[in-house]
């Protein structure tokens, strides 16, 4: 869901001419960015028609209902990202599927379209670990599941620690909805993603050795 825009006079670089802005604030004197210089100025702009629709947001096995309003015209797609603000937080929402007024499911449509937006919410997100052993000895794979920000970056190669868990990531799993991958698997040295675009991490465990010892 991109930023709203609109084109209105910038005082600093172009007095006499509309120019396209970023809209930062709206209210009755908005807040707004002019693309040409990045000044940032008020100026009374006319409120565009906008629609009501229902979105649904996914998070940690529960769903949330909530509205947001977008302009008729605004091209929604799988992928994007906007705020919606529910009853308990305001959270950073991907669209995972779009549903239309005639009831069909669809990758993209306009506003005036849709129905409903089923979302994800990607602000803060679980991770699921598999994490084996470092040496075999006592331990077993396991199954762990961490809370972290979704743009936090997880590499194959890499040890990261979370939540007193210690593992060097091996293998990412990428989710279907992470657009900017173009396949499941990543298990080269270096290869990145992001925790919210990642469906599963396998890691070996850089603690299994100090539980064993502690077993004794």
């Amino acid at each position: 869901m991109s930023q709203q825009r609109v084109a209105v006079r910038c005082p600093s670089c172009s007095p006499a001419d509309e120019t396209a802005h970023e809209v930062l604030n709206h209210g009755g004197q908005a807040t707004v960015r002019c693309s040409e210089c990045s000044h940032v100025h008020k100026t009374t702009i006319e409120e565009e028609s906008r629609v009501d629709r229902r979105v649904i947001v996914s998070q940690d096995d529960e769903s949330t209902e909530a509205r947001v309003e977008v302009p008729p015209e605004e091209e929604l797609s799988t992928g994007d990202e906007f705020l919606v603000e529910t009853d308990e937080a305001i959270l950073t929402a991907r669209i995972t599927s779009i549903e239309t007024t005639e009831g069909a499911r669809v990758d993209e449509a306009s506003a005036e379209d849709v129905k409903t937006l089923w979302t994800r919410a990607v602000g803060n997100v679980a991770v699921n670990l598999t994490l084996h052993p470092k040496d075999g000895g006592h331990d077993e794979t396991r199954s762990v599941k961490i809370q972290v920000p979704g743009d936090e970056e997880f590499v194959v190669g890499r040890t990261h620690e979370y939540g007193g868990e210690e593992f060097t990531v091996e293998r990412l799993l990428v989710r279907e909805d992470a657009t900017d991958y173009y396949r499941e698997g990543y298990d080269h040295a270096g290869d990145a993603a992001l925790a919210k675009d990642l469906k599963r991490v396998y890691a070996r465990d850089e603690n299994s050795t100090q539980r064993a010892w502690s077993a004794w």
